[in-house]
């Protein structure tokens, strides 16, 4: 009993201190590693069949070759050169053989150096960046493969978080079960993004050394891998020193892995020849201006197109030239050219697009000053007044409205052309008001006004807003001798392929005013060159322009034309603030002169047509002029009938009533003498044709003469002169 009972006490005391080194510390450990192997069994089949569903939906490899993150659009000028390349740009797709060994050692070496071990996933250099973090550094970097890049670029965003890590990570291991290493180096090279819109490895060759992909050396080879990690910083197009100085830590990884020789690493980067970059500030105004018209002439297209434009890039850089050298400072200035046949060919608007980019050529809306004077005498010509019209230079009130000329001195008695030639704003005003303020904004609308016009009576001294764009294209209607002239700047757009999507269409224009008053307003916009306000303007050939100035200097413009090329020059400050010593022939016109020496220098001096062939009908006597020829005319008594004079009449009787104290049915002669009228003509039976013929003469009352033909609407269609009759 004794030995039986000591065995029990001591196979209990065993059991004891077994159930006390179970409880205590080295029993916690040996649960814990036990439980930490389960769980990390479980968590790699998680993780494994994660990574497989990951796999499985995955897109095929060429699926992944044929997608793009946006539509490349390259613009080019009218001569075919390249002025810009906008959205991102692809280069050619080079397979994994034809990707030069040196570009894909310098990629490895600089961003992955364990490419070809890992499994997407880099643990040795994840580890690193993992004690980095927990000694000081707060923020977990240096942990993307080649593969987590790729997965990143083409499924995920870049925000660096700890969800899009994971999930960056999950990708990249299911893209190595997927494709070979072969595979995800040629589509990381062909779709990384290393700076100034240029997508893979041949995009940025070509970008920034104007060679393709396959010719690069291993001091290019070093600059584009550096770009990687900080494109915009690093860019050698943005900064040479900073680009130079990355390539140097590229070969220098590269040799200490063995992947180039120290003679090979040694190569003199500062040396290589860069693409020469062109100016693109001020293109990229008339881009702005043209581009988005596309959503209008294409249909939705998300492929690589070609934008071939009306822009010269010669008078480009010296419109740009003439504003920046001519424009106040703390002003902005602005500029358009047109081709007779409306094709920009050259748009400025503001002194320093990167300052900014608000384009005062095409969306600022500006007090034109006497710019507008052209309309109101284009008006006065159609309504019969010529250059060689007697004017009187006054003092006036219109409605309450006392215009004052600039200088406050009024000249008296001149001709219609000096009168616009020194830009008289009482003759402006007397003109306006005479042939009408509404008739004056529809001549400013016929001729491709698009804001809104004022017609009280200030308007005519251009109190309404208005584009420079659209001021540009008046005068060129006036260049084009009166035709209608609608800017454009797209000539035509083509697929990468050469396929024409979108040609511009031939135009057919529309006469704007008959010959005689566009060779009346030429004769008067340059005499206001040769002698008048825009002498400032003159280049040595024929230029025909009108100065604008707005009140307190606020506003200079100049807008003219020579040898088949109309230009608008406008300045000023964005806040419409005055500028000191601003006018229209000043500045403005100097910029103008400045431009258009560049502009035509190789085109034929052009001599304008000036020479005003009036109609018929403004070219008979005097009595004739007024009256008409007897035979083709009608009258209307009081009652509506219509008289027709003809041989009835009695030799020096009137066809209309005059005032003074006569017997009724008796006219007076020539020499006062009273004598019985003809008997009265019977009613006309046409009603048709009196209300056709009434209603085609303008402001018509009682006695006012009518042609018997059909009539046209313009007066000077008709040929007749509409008279008043003076009312008892």
């Amino acid at each position: 009993m004794t030995k039986r009972g000591g065995r029990r006490r001591e196979a209990d005391t065993k059991a004891r201190k077994r159930d006390k080194r179970e409880r205590g510390w080295p029993g916690r450990l040996k649960r814990l590693a036990l439980w930490t192997g389960v769980l990390a069994v479980l968590g790699a089949i998680c993780l494994g069949l994660a990574v497989t569903f990951a796999m499985r939906s995955l897109p095929g490899y060429h699926q992944l070759k044929a997608t793009q993150v946006g539509q490349t659009i390259v613009v080019r000028a009218r001569d075919g050169t390249e002025i810009v390349e906008l959205g991102p740009s692809y280069g050619r797709w080079l397979d994994y053989n034809e990707i030069p060994q040196v570009m894909k050692d310098a990629m490895i070496s600089v961003e992955d150096r364990r490419f070809y071990s890992h499994f997407g996933v880099d643990p040795i250099g994840l580890s690193r960046a993992v004690v980095v973090w927990v000694t000081g550094d707060r923020r977990l970097g240096a942990t993307s493969t080649i593969t987590q890049q790729l997965a990143r670029n083409l499924f995920l965003n870049s925000n660096r978080t700890i969800d899009r890590k994971a999930r960056e990570a999950l990708l990249a291991m299911a893209m190595e079960m997927k494709f070979s290493k072969e595979q995800i180096l040629e589509l990381y090279l062909n779709k990384v993004y290393f700076g100034g819109g240029a997508y893979g490895v041949d995009s940025a060759s070509r970008r920034f050394f104007s060679h393709p992909a396959t010719e690069l050396s291993t001091a290019e080879a070093a600059i584009i891998a550096g770009l990687v990690k900080a494109p915009s910083r690093y860019a050698p197009t943005a900064d040479v020193d900073a680009a130079v100085g990355r390539a140097s830590v590229v070969l220098r990884l590269m040799r200490e892995q063995g992947r180039i020789s120290p003679s090979e690493a040694a190569v003199d980067i500062s040396a290589v020849n860069l693409k020469e970059e062109v100016s693109q500030n001020s293109v990229r105004y008339f881009t702005d201006y043209v581009l988005p018209q596309l959503d209008l002439l294409l249909p939705e297209t998300f492929e690589p197109i070609e934008v071939w434009t009306t822009l010269d890039v010669g008078m480009q850089r010296a419109a740009t030239a003439a504003i920046q050298a001519n424009t106040p400072d703390g002003a902005q200035g602005a500029l358009v050219s047109l081709d007779r046949d409306g094709a920009i060919l050259a748009l400025v608007g503001g002194t320093d697009y990167v300052e900014t980019n608000y384009n005062r050529a095409t969306n600022a809306l500006r007090q034109p000053g006497s710019a507008w004077k052209l309309f109101v005498y284009l008006a006065a010509l159609e309504s019969g007044y010529t250059p060689d019209d007697l004017v009187v230079d006054t003092p006036v009130t219109i409605d309450g409205w006392s215009p004052r000329n600039s200088n406050g001195q009024y000249a008296g008695e001149i001709d219609v052309r000096s009168a616009f030639a020194y830009s008289k704003n009482t003759v402006a005003a007397q003109l306006g008001n005479e042939v009408g303020f509404g008739t004056v904004a529809s001549m400013a609308k016929r001729f491709g006004i698009t804001t809104s016009i004022s017609t009280f009576p200030a308007m005519v001294l251009g109190s309404s807003e208005v584009r420079v764009i659209d001021m540009t294209r008046a005068f060129a209607a006036v260049s084009a001798k009166g035709q209608s002239v609608e800017p454009y700047g797209i000539v035509k757009v083509t697929a990468a392929d050469g396929t024409e999507l979108y040609r511009q269409p031939r135009r057919t224009a529309k006469a704007l005013v008959p010959d005689y008053v566009a060779a009346g307003i030429t004769d008067l916009l340059q005499t206001t060159v040769n002698t008048g306000t825009g002498r400032a303007a003159q280049i040595g050939r024929p230029v025909a322009g009108k100065t604008g100035t707005t009140n307190s200097n606020k506003d200079g413009w100049f807008l003219g034309f020579s040898s088949g090329i109309t230009t608008g020059v406008w300045m000023g400050r964005d806040d419409a603030r005055a500028v000191r010593g601003l006018q229209g022939g000043t500045a403005p016109a100097r910029a103008f002169a400045a431009f258009m020496r560049h502009a035509v220098k190789d085109r034929p001096v052009e001599e304008f047509d000036t020479e005003v062939k009036l109609p018929e009908w403004q070219l008979e006597p005097d009595d004739e002029y007024l009256f008409g020829e007897p035979d083709d005319y009608y009258f209307i008594d009081e009652q509506g009938n219509l008289i027709e004079p003809g041989g009835s009449r009695e030799p020096g009787s009137l066809p209309f009533p005059v005032e003074g104290e006569q017997a009724p049915g008796t006219i007076v002669d020539p020499t006062g003498a009273i004598r019985p009228a003809p008997a009265p003509a019977p009613r006309a039976v046409d009603e048709n044709f009196l209300d056709e013929a009434t209603r085609s003469a303008p402001r018509q009352t009682q006695g006012a003469a009518l042609r018997r033909e059909d009539a046209p609407r313009s007066r000077q269609e008709r040929g007749v002169r509409v008279i008043e009759i003076p009312q008892n």
